[in-house]
């Protein structure tokens, strides 16, 4: 495709390649890109992608980020669009231009200038990131579950301060070590239990002077009345009485006020000595979108849309996944910020922008809660379904609730890069399960 070709054609600029967004950019690419019905771009600040319901895995040493993340650029050449790396961090809606950072290599030398990229239709997809709430003491000495880079940062001090305790000899008195999970969501319940799960698997590997259950304490304190309360109760207590039968530690109706160096202090008074912050307490969008080129924002950061999709101040910007306020069929309240979410705003907009390049009205948005699942690693999954067998809800666990966990993974997989693809992927990952350890130990 040449550049005289590309200037007549639509441009369709997608920013953030997480589920909703490379989602959006492959089903565009191969409805638009492909038959050269218009020129689409994503842009991201990383070169790969990887599904961030897993980074839990990642951290826990579970997941390996080599053998699951996506490559970018590889993917663009294979669905038809382009990829830009950068950040964004402007927007000229006059011009119709995005603005990205430059950046850096590890030496401070640069990579890439300052960059302006045009578009006739923008898709914002940036997700969302772990709000402090301006807690005193969070960014300099908690982890906050964001990224890989994160997720492997805190890895690496895990297995660090293992192999430390295994050089130590255990004295009369002695404290565990302890990791303190700040939020009591889906990632903070779901990381406790990985964590549990890699330190007993962690003393097969030659650690025998370390003891899971004499070393290592986990922590989780929120400040709601109950842990995963977005998800039912029914489902809260299950997952509550399995975490207790791992001897994980849950404080609810517990506010932080600080995290220091020593450990996390609470509102009621109480200190938990903490060798490891995790900061997994409530999302908020990132704060250079708070009124992004003049678009209406709300008070954490997401634009405000339609059920279309679109930006309430300007028709040709669209949002969808976490960074999106957008309206339930109610009106009342907004969809919530999920991964599944995220999967059914890009399917529908997708169509929706087929449907605008031919002159065709723009779909709305209908969301469809199928349900919650939450995994314990390999201790138990459980979760709820709604609206797919009956009406209401219907409570699993077990063996059905750890098959559909792992499918949700799959379909994602699928919708970016195809059943053939995928087949050969799930292939190599049962083939690595049997090479490799069974948690990663550098």
């Amino acid at each position: 495709m040449n550049q005289t070709a590309n200037a007549a054609l639509h441009r369709i600029t997608i920013v953030g390649g997480g589920a909703g967004g490379l989602e959006l950019a492959v089903r565009l690419g191969k409805k638009l890109g492909r038959r050269k019905r218009a020129e689409i771009t994503l842009v991201d600040a990383s070169r790969t992608h990887l599904w961030k319901p897993l980074l839990h895995q990642v951290a826990a040493g579970t997941l390996d980020t080599h053998s699951d993340e996506l490559e970018y650029l590889a993917l663009a050449r294979n669905y038809h669009f382009n990829f830009r790396l950068g950040r964004m961090d402007g927007l000229d809606r006059a011009a119709k231009l995005i603005q990205l950072e430059p950046i850096y290599d590890e030496n401070g030398e640069e990579i890439l200038p300052r960059q302006s990229i045009p578009y006739d239709t923008l898709v914002l997809a940036l997700g969302s990131q772990t709000n402090d709430f301006n807690t005193p003491g969070v960014h300099e000495h908690s982890i906050m579950l964001d990224s890989p880079e994160a997720a492997e940062r805190f890895h690496t001090r895990l297995i660090n301060s293992c192999i430390r305790a295994q050089a130590k000899p255990r004295t009369a008195g002695q404290d565990r070590f302890t990791v303190t999970i700040i939020g009591g969501g889906a990632t903070g319940v779901e990381l406790s239990a990985e964590l549990h799960m890699t330190a007993k698997i962690i003393t097969s590997y030659g650690l025998t002077n370390f003891d899971p259950e004499k070393d290592l304490k986990i922590v989780i304190v929120d400040a709601g009345p109950r842990i995963l309360q977005a998800l039912p109760e029914r489902l809260s207590s299950a997952v509550r009485d399995e975490l207790q039968e791992l001897d994980i530690e849950v404080h609810t109706n517990e506010r932080v006020t600080e995290v220091t160096h020593e450990g996390v202090r609470m509102a009621s008074g109480k200190f938990i000595p903490s060798s490891i912050v995790v900061w997994a307490a409530g999302i908020k969008i990132a704060d250079f979108m708070k009124e992004l080129g003049g678009l209406e924002t709300n008070r954490i950061n997401q634009l405000v849309v339609h059920r279309t999709m679109q930006t309430t101040r300007d028709s040709s910007i669209f949002a969808i996944g976490d960074c999106a306020a957008c309206p339930m069929e109610d009106g009342k309240s907004t969809v919530p910020p999920r991964a599944q979410s995220a999967h059914q705003m890009a399917n529908t907009l997708s169509k929706s922008l087929v449907r605008m390049l031919q002159g065709k009205s723009l779909l709305e948005f209908h969301y469809r809660d199928h349900g919650s699942l939450v995994s314990l690693g390999n201790y138990s999954t459980v979760g709820s379904l709604m609206g797919a067998i009956a009406k209401g809800s219907v409570f699993i666990e077990g063996s059905i609730a750890k098959w559909m966990y792992w499918w949700l993974h799959k379909n994602h997989q699928i919708t970016v890069n195809g059943w053939f693809r995928t087949w050969l992927q799930t292939w190599s990952e049962a083939i690595n399960w049997v090479r490799n350890p069974r948690i990663k130990l550098h």
